[in-house]
């Protein structure tokens, strides 16, 4: 079983920044795909990036240029920062490991972008 904790949501006013983190438990963290996905009011749920174990990554096309997701195998630790966020980021950002084809998420941290 793998556990993700998020933290760093808060309210921010637009064109601001954010960083998010994800810490996840287990010894063999370097071999998890990693992804942020986050679900806006009244949204389903949508791929904001991933990173994958060879650090190569992707992005939602909304997301392009304004985030930026990374990791850091020694601290068993994804990031995804964030800037000149918009209202339209508004949303619960989630963590999610991808384990042999298994996925596990974490319970999301709220991100507000004030206008």
């Amino acid at each position: 079983q793998v556990q993700l904790v998020e933290s760093g949501g808060g309210l921010v006013q637009a064109g601001g920044s954010l960083r998010l983190s994800c810490a996840a438990s287990g010894r063999t963290f370097s071999t998890y795909d990693m992804s942020w996905f986050r679900r806006a009011p009244g949204e389903e749920r949508e791929l904001v990036a991933r990173i994958n174990v060879g650090g190569v990554t992707n992005y939602a096309d909304s997301v392009k240029g304004r985030f930026t997701i990374s990791r850091d195998n020694a601290k068993n630790t994804i990031y995804l920062h964030m800037n000149s966020l918009r209202p339209e980021d508004t949303a619960i950002y989630y963590c999610r490991a991808t384990i042999l084809s298994r996925a596990y998420w974490g319970q999301g941290t709220q991100v507000t972008v004030s206008s």
